[in-house]
């Protein structure tokens, strides 16, 4: 996992065209939302992930805290890695981890004001069933958790990089501009971005893309030379 570079909500196939052309090792549909649109119905991303050939992959990014709902949704559009984003009880997530060994499981730690010694404990207790953590910024003023565009304090997420036996990937506000100071700050194992490298359309912008996988690129190397 470690330089992996992540890009989440993806509209459409040429969308998705667009960002496995520009570098992009990870594409996330967000499915499952209780908050925010979903960008695409599952079908039609079912469509684009059967397209995808390695070395880029999908990632069903969801809400869902129950384990048979979480697979029933993976299976249904054929993918094998899963980012839990909302709250879900360590009993399910190792009910999901029994019922699906071969399922890659990516934990959200959500950066608040005042929670990391909360973040801290549920690396501790997650650790044993998941494959990865992503950090991620709460937004106060709308109660959200994800696509916020806000960046959080990157101390904490550096913190949990150090004492976390798994990888943690790092998202919350980052585009082209602070990406590269993100990850020599972090050192993340990968890095995400939705609403960061969006134009004014809500669609992925090509050169914000690009620009972005560049200097995400730059910064790993860099970062673990």
């Amino acid at each position: 996992m470690q330089g992996t570079i992540q890009i989440a909500g993806v509209i459409d196939r040429a969308e998705a065209v667009m960002l496995v052309e520009a570098g992009v090792h990870q594409i996330g549909f967000p499915l499952g939302l209780p908050v925010h649109r979903e960008d695409i119905p599952s079908d039609d991303a079912a469509s684009i992930i059967r397209l995808l050939k390695p070395p880029a992959s999908a990632v069903l990014i969801t809400y869902l805290n129950r384990a048979e709902e979480i697979l029933d949704l993976a299976k249904k559009i054929e993918i094998r890695k899963v980012q839990l984003h909302g709250p879900v009880s360590l009993t399910e997530i190792a009910r999901l981890k029994s019922l699906a060994p071969g399922l890659t499981i990516i934990k959200s730690l959500v950066v608040e004001s005042n929670n990391i010694g909360e973040l801290e404990s549920s690396i501790a207790r997650f650790s044993f069933h998941c494959d990865a953590f992503i950090t991620d910024t709460y937004d106060p003023a709308t109660g959200e958790c994800g696509a916020t565009g806000k960046v959080h304090d990157w101390d904490i997420s550096r913190r949990l990089v150090d004492i976390s036996p798994k990888p943690v990937m790092l998202a919350g506000g980052l585009n082209p501009k602070n990406v590269r100071k993100a990850i020599e700050h972090v050192r993340p194992a990968g890095v995400d971005a939705h609403t960061g490298v969006e134009g004014s359309d809500g669609r992925k912008d090509s050169v914000a893309i690009r620009a972005f996988v560049r200097e995400a690129f730059a910064a790993f190397q860099n970062s673990y030379l």
